[in-house]
């Protein structure tokens, strides 16, 4: 027995010295390994990188940026059945554990023993945060160890549900998507709330590896892994039995949303905001902030201004012939294969690439290119169909050059109401942009900025710097009309030379029909865009005058002070010249462009709003008979509102009687400005209506001559005639409104006289200036005048009269 009681007293000693070692030993690994863990506390007020969400200003999403698709929930805003699926399938003790859990790394060693299917991981919830937030993925002893330690301090540092909400919103979960939010709406098109059983359970089966269970390349693995997540949510009392089994017999039902401005046709307005939101913000706030932006683009208004632009640019280039196919593939095998290869344009539908099968007399069959399947698989269908003589008549047919052979690849547009009937097409070679934009407000609700803009990301609305050519003359004419000139002023036509100085020659202006027609009114000078007249009525006035105008409008910043800058011969854009009208229209207010409206960080804080109008009485408790609410606007009066009108009626003239008048089919009221430039490098038309200011530019990227006949009274007054025929179809015929002090004097068109009989107009007149019966010019025979190179330096008098 003493033996016995010696032996066990040495074992029982033993063991508490191997005990008090390996407890020594284990707190010295412990304490090593603590002393330089993360911090965790930083996990308090932890901002993860959420997308920025541009929206149209109907509220609909046009464009998502980040570097993870993200949408931040907090805890409160998930749906119970979300949290319930994640934690049946990662961690069913969440609630119960203190950051580690003993039992589910016993659970996960005995499956893995056993060579169970489904792989458990030991890992919490808890240690998934540390890891995610605060470790990397190195798989190692050492990491497992600080990754529990973590676990406990978090536990006890942070309540329950400020974990999960750390998890649910941290984890990636396939296709680029971070988070349940983002998740659930790029998989399901869908809110969180809306997730119905089988659809959570999916999310929540691939957190440890999203690739495993691909939604269409690993489909049956999928729905294997999604119906044990059902089946643990039904053994966990979340969920009934007979609510497991049905969501167990669902499809996998996932519909990957694909979110592009291609949608709108708006790849030019988002990627101007894009690069606003980065030059305001920087690049980080742009991909990581979280930024809620709502533009001014009218998705309906965009689509109409694309549809007008591409058939104006389509109309001009088809007019000059079909330059031949894009390319030639081999069609002896799977045509459609081939034709696949070849990348299309994503946002020129619906034109299609096509190959040409076989060619007859007067038609081709052609193939369609195949479409792919979500996967990203090639479509086995092959869609056939016929190119029709009506859809060929621009391309000489069949023959000739342009004749089309087997294997010839082309873009083709289905032909309305015929089924299966194509007609050819070709991208256009020239360039162009419209803006369509409020003219009170400078809120910008269409802009396209070329063709394509997969084509070209090239934006001719904003980045494109020509000459406006006539389109300026308005505001040459604004000036005399603000200095003392009335719209009946008679200014000569007639030849002019201007002397440049010592080695520089003589500028001779000439008009566009190369003659001259003597002494007309100022309003006939738009009208009929007259060269010369505006060249000595911008002599009178003075070039300085006429510059510092152009600078309160926004067109140049710094206009060389030249009689030729008079013609249109500075380079500005599409969208400062839409600007400039804009402020003809709205009666001669200072206005700003703008794409965007309200930008918003993601608390809902407001970090920038365009209307800069103060509202006097908005933040009033209650009712006490105080003075109704009124908006204060402190906007610049660049024009007298008089003036504005006076311009604003003679441009309506040039769509009635003069160089626009392929444009009084509308039937609305209308005012704008032609815009040719020299040797026709340059097609502009810019005008308004009484609340919406649009203007279209043609031209080539790399500037050359249209055409020796090519004019915007040709192609660019069409495409604004277009896009306002769609625009105002809805909407009553307004006029414009008259300003008060506006006298409107019946006068003669010619000579600007008063007048009630044939010929007639109603003119404005300022208070003072009514036109006298008649005018005596002396010499009204055209004839050649020399001006000395100091002349347009010199501000006129502007009197008005005979010049």
């Amino acid at each position: 027995m003493r033996l016995i009681a010696r032996l066990f007293g040495f074992l029982f000693a033993t063991a508490t010295i191997v005990f008090i070692v390996a407890a020594c030993a284990a707190g010295v690994l412990l304490w090593n390994y603590q002393r330089d863990l993360p911090d965790y506390t930083q996990l308090k007020n932890y901002e993860p990188p959420v997308m920025t969400r541009i929206h149209a200003a109907d509220g609909s999403i046009l464009a998502e940026y980040a570097h993870e698709r993200r949408l931040y929930l907090p805890s409160s805003a998930i749906p119970p059945l979300v949290k319930e699926a994640f934690i049946s399938a990662e961690d069913k003790n969440f609630y119960n554990h203190l950051g580690v859990d003993p039992e589910g790394i016993l659970r996960a060693f005995l499956v893995l023993v056993e060579g169970g299917h489904h792989v458990q991981g030991a890992s919490t919830i808890t240690q998934q945060v540390a890891k995610n937030f605060l470790l990397t993925n190195e798989r190692s002893f050492e990491r497992k160890i600080r990754e529990a330690l973590l676990a406990l301090r978090i536990e006890n540092a942070y309540s329950k549900e400020h974990i999960l909400e750390l998890y649910l919103n941290e984890i990636y979960l396939g296709l680029g998507n971070y988070g349940v939010a983002a998740a659930a709406l790029n998989y399901f098109g869908k809110s969180v709330h809306e997730l119905t059983i089988a659809e959570a359970a999916y999310l929540a089966a691939l957190p440890k590896a999203p690739n495993n269970y691909h939604p269409f390349t690993k489909r049956e693995r999928a729905i294997d892994r999604r119906n044990w997540v059902i089946d643990r949510m039904a053994e966990n009392g979340y969920i009934s039995r007979a609510d497991a089994e049905k969501a167990k017999t669902e499809p996998l039902g996932v519909n990957p949303r694909v979110l592009s401005p291609n949608a709108y046709a708006a790849g030019f307005f988002a990627e101007a905001v894009r690069r606003e939101i980065a030059e305001r913000y920087g690049e980080k706030k742009l991909y990581e902030g979280g930024l809620s932006v709502r533009t001014t683009l009218d998705p309906k208004m965009q689509l109409m201004a694309r549809r007008a632009l591409v058939d104006g640019l389509v109309r001009y280039d088809e007019a000059h012939g079909f330059r031949g196919p894009m390319r030639h593939i081999d069609i002896s095998q799977d045509w459609g294969v081939a034709l696949a290869d070849i990348p299309a344009l994503g946002d020129v539908a619906p034109w299609r690439l096509a190959v040409v099968l076989d060619v007859g007399d007067s038609s081709a069959r052609i193939g369609l290119q195949p479409k792919r399947e979500k996967s990203g698989e090639l479509a086995r269908e092959r869609e056939t169909g016929t190119m029709v003589p009506v859809g060929l008549h621009w391309s000489r047919g069949l023959g000739g050059r342009a004749s089309l052979i087997p294997g010839d690849v082309v873009y083709v547009e289905p032909i309305e109401s015929r089924p299966g009937q194509y007609r050819l097409r070709q991208i256009p070679e020239v360039g162009g942009g419209i803006v369509a934009m409020d003219p009170y407000t400078g809120r910008v609700f269409a802009m396209v900025g070329g063709f394509s803009f997969d084509q070209s990301e090239f934006n001719r609305a904003v980045q494109a710097m020509r000459q406006p050519g006539s389109s300026f003359k308005p505001f040459v004419y604004a000036t005399a009309l603000d200095n003392g000139y009335t719209p009946s002023s008679i200014v000569l036509d007639a030849p002019i030379e201007i002397d440049q100085g010592p080695g520089l020659g003589v500028w001779r202006p000439e008009n566009f029909e190369g003659h001259s027609s003597g002494p007309h009114t100022l309003r006939y000078g738009i009208e009929h865009s007259i060269n010369q007249m505006t060249v000595r009525l911008a002599r009178d006035v003075g070039m300085p005058l006429i510059a510092e105008y152009a600078k309160r409008f926004g067109i140049y910043d710094d206009l060389p002070p030249f009689l030729s800058m008079s013609l249109g011969s500075g380079e500005t854009t599409l969208m400062r010249m839409t600007t400039a009208y804009s402020m003809l229209a709205n009666g001669g207010r200072k206005i700003k462009s703008t794409l965007i409206d309200r930008i918003q960080d993601r608390y809902g804080q407001t970090l920038y709003r365009h209307d800069e109008r103060t509202c006097e009485g908005c933040d009033a408790q209650k009712w006490n008979n105080q003075p109704e609410p009124r908006l204060i606007d402190k906007r610049e009066q660049v024009l007298d509102p008089l003036t504005a009108y006076q311009i604003t009626s003679i441009m309506e003239g040039v769509i009635q009687r003069g160089t626009g008048q392929v444009i009084k089919s509308v039937g609305k009221h209308l005012a704008g400005k032609t815009g040719t430039t020299n040797d026709a490098k340059d097609l502009w038309f810019i005008g308004f209506s009484p609340d919406l200011a649009v203007g279209v530019f043609m031209g080539y990227d790399q500037p050359r001559s249209l055409g020796d006949s090519a004019q915007a009274a040709q192609y660019t007054a069409p495409i604004f005639r277009d896009f306002m025929a769609m625009a105002l179809k809805d909407k009553p015929d307004v006029p414009f409104r008259v300003p008060p002090g506006i006298k409107l004097i019946s006068v003669n068109a010619k000579t600007g006289t008063r007048s009630t009989g044939a010929g007639s107009i109603l003119e404005a007149f300022k208070p003072g200036t009514a036109p006298p019966d008649t005018y005596a010019a002396s010499d009204s025979a055209p004839h050649a005048q020399t001006v000395h190179p100091d002349a347009d330096r010199l501000v006129g008098s502007g009197t008005g009269g005979l010049y």
